[in-house]
């Protein structure tokens, strides 16, 4: 168990927060130098409370707490700097940032790469299309939990990838080359996955190959268990074709 602490203007986004007590909120939080946090704020709901406006996703926050990390007291927020709101349209992608996070980050384990990122990808979705900025986030967290993707070479041979062959990929294990004449649909061109190991997602054709990597190897992280997020995204982009 963390040691007891006063913690004072700490640098943190709102991941998640739901009603505790009378007119309490529990608030999950991931800071730079605390990594993911649970506190809880007793009163921030009475329409009197000064940081009822502030405890909001998305808003790059100060945060102050007493007791233990996991479990403490905020004692105080407040604006840190400058922000972008995200368009309603790019609202769920941000939400399911956090989802990610919520699932994958342990808790009280400082990752600066994480919180770096995250900030960088809200200025992003602020400024832009969601994909790209999804995918070079989910790379980023992937690696820096220890499941980066090894996208260079073959996983059973360690032979280079080859720009013009195929290869399926196997979460957990890696990329095997497809041996057939006709690749079939689920083999991804090496060109495309090489774009993705350098982090060269301009295009199209590289997006689409980190779409499907990505979402193999994070359903394999998560153990098959689904994001709410992105069931409610997937619902949408069908809704949107339909109409």
């Amino acid at each position: 168990m963390s040691a007891p602490r006063r913690v004072l203007h700490e640098p943190a986004w709102l991941l998640h927060h739901r009603p505790w007590s009378d007119a309490g909120r529990i608030l999950e939080f991931v800071t730079r130098g605390h990594g993911r946090v649970t506190l809880f704020a007793r009163g921030v709901r009475r329409p009197e409370s000064r940081l009822r406006g502030l405890l909001q996703p998305f808003l790059p926050l100060l945060v102050s707490w007493s007791g233990r990390a996991d479990g403490g007291t905020l004692t105080g927020a407040e604006i840190a700097g400058t922000w972008t709101t995200l368009p309603s349209d790019r609202l769920m992608s941000g939400f399911y940032l956090n989802e990610l996070l919520l699932r994958l980050l342990p808790r009280e384990e400082r990752h600066d790469r994480v919180f770096d990122g995250y900030a960088a990808a809200l200025a992003t979705l602020a400024a832009e299309a969601p994909a790209r900025a999804l995918r070079i986030f989910e790379l980023l967290l992937l690696e820096e939990l220890g499941y980066g993707l090894a996208l260079t070479h073959e996983a059973d041979s360690g032979t280079p990838l080859d720009p013009d062959r195929y290869y399926h990929f196997r979460p957990g294990q890696g990329l095997l080359a497809v041996r057939d004449e006709v690749p079939g649909a689920t083999a991804l061109p090496g060109r495309d996955l090489l774009a993705v190991a350098t982090g060269a997602l301009d295009d199209e054709r590289a997006l689409a190959a980190a779409r499907r990597v990505l979402r193999a190897a994070l359903g394999h992280c998560l153990d098959g268990r689904g994001l709410h997020s992105r069931e409610v995204m997937l619902a949408l982009s069908r809704l949107e074709r339909s109409t």
